[in-house]
């Protein structure tokens, strides 16, 4: 049953073009002002799912529902509260950056002042500039300006920093912050998985089109995938343990090796890239354990019933 007090709800959702089936039952929601990520490799499903949501998509089963409404049926009013940043954009005509803002901001009901949006992706020295002049990532930001001069309430990023270098990312995350303190919900895919877990809530990861597994970014993949692991070299050569108790386990190696230094001595913490990694990998090897299993069964089932 769809969940009307999200944002987003989504159930069961099955999308097929002939016997290729993109997405095999896919459920989660989105609570109000949660920033998701939803992670996978190219090709799993992503685009699909955040298509149908826009509305760009028919599905061919399973319900979903964007902000109370019926993504495959909203009209203008419902579209004018969403913000959209996709993969790549068209082109764009001989207009500045900021004419090509001010035609967008008039769009809609409740925009943004232009200015501010400008100084927010960082474009405030290219506002005179025509539009094909601009650099690839320049042309990026100016994506994510027209996907935020609306106000929405949802706003779909679709890699979004694609192009910018790294100051220009960390900006960027300050930008998001801002948006998701005003109470703006926020689904993000991303290939940078340090992106997602400095901004998401929770992540969702899907692999051959299903949902492998969904949690709090701090909680994905189970307590397991989180353990320590201990590098150190021996002899020339590197060994490593997995161990809960990191600290016990350098003490008894140091002691081990009569007090003296460990060289190469490391204690290691499984990044998100690291977990989600791993957990593409077993999906794809068919390796998931039962642990794996019942987890994702489990979350499943605490998604169905919010």
């Amino acid at each position: 049953m769809i969940n009307s007090d999200v944002a987003v709800s989504v159930r069961d959702l099955r999308k097929r073009y002939g016997k290729f089936v993109a997405l095999d039952g896919v459920s989660f929601d989105i609570a109000h002002g949660e920033t998701f990520a939803l992670l996978g490799p190219n090709g799993a499903g992503k685009s699909t799912t955040i298509e149908i949501l826009e509305g760009y998509r028919d599905r061919t089963s399973g319900e979903t529902s964007v902000l109370g409404v019926d993504p495959g049926t909203g009209g203008l009013a419902w579209k004018a509260r969403l913000g959209i940043v996709l993969q790549s954009s068209g082109e764009s005509g001989n207009v500045t950056v900021r004419e090509q803002l001010t035609h967008f901001a008039g769009i809609y009901p409740h925009p943004r002042d232009v200015d501010e949006v400008l100084a927010a992706v960082g474009l405030e020295q290219q506002h005179k500039t025509l539009m094909r002049k601009l650099s690839g990532g320049q042309r990026r930001r100016v994506d994510v300006a027209l996907g935020i001069i609306g106000g929405p309430e949802l706003l779909f990023l679709d890699e979004p920093t694609t192009g910018f270098d790294p100051e220009a990312r960390r900006q960027f995350w300050g930008l998001i912050r801002e948006l998701k303190n005003d109470g703006t919900t926020i689904l993000l895919t991303t290939h940078y998985l340090d992106e997602a877990a400095a901004l998401g809530d929770r992540a969702g990861i899907i692999a051959g089109g299903a949902l492998i597994d969904i949690g709090t970014i701090d909680a994905i993949g189970g307590a397991e995938a989180r353990v320590p692991v201990v590098r150190w070299l021996e002899n020339g050569a590197r060994r490593e343990q997995r161990t809960a108790e990191p600290a016990t386990f350098v003490a008894r190696l140091v002691s081990d090796n009569g007090g003296r230094e460990v060289f190469g001595l490391e204690v290691v913490r499984p990044s998100l890239e690291d977990i989600y990694l791993d957990l593409v990998s077993r999906f794809e090897t068919g390796e998931r354990d039962d642990s794996l299993a019942a987890t994702h069964g489990v979350l499943n089932q605490q998604e169905a019933t919010r």
